[in-house]
C-alpha cells in the first residue's frame, strides 16, 4: 500500500501533462512503516534523460539526479520509496520494460496521459521473485 496526498497525485498528473507526448519521471520520497506501507511526503520531478527519439515510450534517470534525490531525502530524514512516470497514450499498466528495470521494495506509480490529459494513476510493486508486478493500493490522504 502507498499513501499519497491529493497534491502529490495532482503534481504527478500535471508533470505527465507538461511532458506529453514524452514520458515524465520523478521520485517519491517518504517513509516505510513496519508493515511495509509507504507514505509519500514529497514528490521530486526529474528530467527524462533519454535520447529525444526514445522519450515517447521510455524514461531514464541520470545517476546524479538520483543521488541528488537521495541527498534531499536524507536531509529530511526520509527515504526514496518509489518512482513515478507517465505512459503517453497508453494505460497506466507496468510494461515488460518497466518490469525488466524495476527494483524490489519500491513503488512504481504510473499515470496514463491520453491526448495530453492525465487519466488513471495506478501503483505497482515488484514481486520478491521479480517475476511480475502486483497492483499496489493507493490511499489518498494524510
Amino acid at each position: 500500500m502507498i499513501r499519497l496526498r491529493p497534491e502529490h497525485l495532482d503534481a504527478i498528473r500535471q508533470h505527465g501533462e507538461a511532458d506529453y507526448p514524452h514520458e515524465c519521471c520523478g521520485l517519491l520520497i517518504g517513509r516505510i512503516d513496519a508493515q511495509c506501507a509507504k507514505t509519500v511526503v514529497l514528490t521530486a520531478p526529474i528530467s527524462n534523460a533519454r535520447e529525444e527519439e526514445a522519450k515517447r515510450n521510455r524514461f531514464l534517470i541520470k545517476p546524479e539526479e538520483l543521488l541528488a534525490g537521495e541527498r534531499l531525502a536524507r536531509q529530511k530524514q526520509l527515504d526514496i520509496v518509489g518512482f513515478y512516470h507517465s505512459h503517453p497514450d497508453h494505460p497506466a499498466i507496468a510494461s515488460q520494460f518497466d518490469l525488466d528495470h524495476a527494483w524490489p521494495m519500491y513503488s512504481y506509480v504510473i499515470v496514463s496521459v491520453n491526448q495530453g490529459r492525465a487519466c488513471n494513476v495506478l501503483s505497482w510493486e515488484l514481486k520478491d521473485d521479480r517475476s511480475c508486478f502486483s497492483f499496489e493500493k493507493i490511499l489518498e490522504g494524510e
